[in-house]
């Protein structure tokens, strides 16, 4: 059995949790999303493209986005994340 560290561990309790936010919530509130790809699919793709740190980042930069003054639209996961 191969051991996990703490950060893959992390890492698999972040997406976990996303996936019951997509489950439980979104079932609720139904696909009200104002940008593509919607919040819950970009968060999982930010974690495993860049990992906990940076992926938490880019979704806490994305939901401060989440407002009603925000036009939404296409918000694509970057390919790389800019260093300034």
């Amino acid at each position: 059995m191969k051991k996990r560290t703490i950060y893959e561990l992390t890492k698999e309790g972040l997406i976990i949790l996303i996936h019951l936010y997509r489950y439980s919530f979104s079932i609720l509130f139904g696909p009200c999303c104002r940008f593509n790809p919607s919040c819950s699919s970009y968060a999982l793709l930010s974690v495993h493209r860049f990992g906990i740190m940076e992926g938490a980042w880019l979704i806490f930069k994305r939901l401060i986005k989440c407002h009603p003054f925000h036009p939404g639209g296409y918000d694509p996961v970057p390919d790389i994340i800019k260093k300034s």
